[in-house]
């Protein structure tokens, strides 16, 4: 997510903590005009979103974009499976990932780069409860210290 000039509308705050996230790709994706003014007010969730490839393309599926508010008629569908721009070769190398056993391809954040609407993807490996437990005290025993410090 380098580069100038970015608007983040919304972050899937707990993918670091339910999966380790590895190799990360910058999707596009096929909006409506509606669900891209809706995107500009900040009205969107992958909490639990998630991507897949079927058929070549890759989909968005579960990510929430709520319906445009001064649309009368022509709304979009706030659920609906959103289509990914990928190259064709890294659609070839997560298909091959994807195939795997235990990965998932997981959007992190939604944000607009230079006016267009963009997903940040990682690759993803779920976490073991006692795996998210580690996270957790080693989380605790970095706050501690740093209270140390502090004092």
């Amino acid at each position: 997510m380098e580069g100038g000039n970015i608007k983040i509308v919304a972050r899937n705050k707990k993918a670091r903590f339910n999966y380790d996230l590895s190799d990360r790709y910058e999707a596009g994706l096929v909006l409506t005009g509606t669900e891209v003014k809706s995107l500009r007010m900040g009205k969107a969730s992958l909490g639990d979103a998630y991507a897949k490839i079927t058929d070549g393309e890759a989909w968005l599926v579960g990510c929430q974009i709520q319906p445009y508010p001064f649309a009368h008629y022509d709304n979009h569908e706030p659920n609906r499976s959103r289509k990914l721009l990928l190259h064709k070769s890294e659609l070839k190398r997560l298909g091959g990932k994807l195939a795997e056993q235990g990965y998932s391809l997981i959007p992190t954040a939604l944000y607009f780069k230079q006016g267009r609407a963009k997903v940040e993807l990682a690759l993803a490996r779920g976490k073991k409860k006692h795996d998210k437990r580690a996270t957790i005290k080693k989380r605790e025993q970095e706050r501690e210290m740093a209270r140390a410090i502090k004092r």
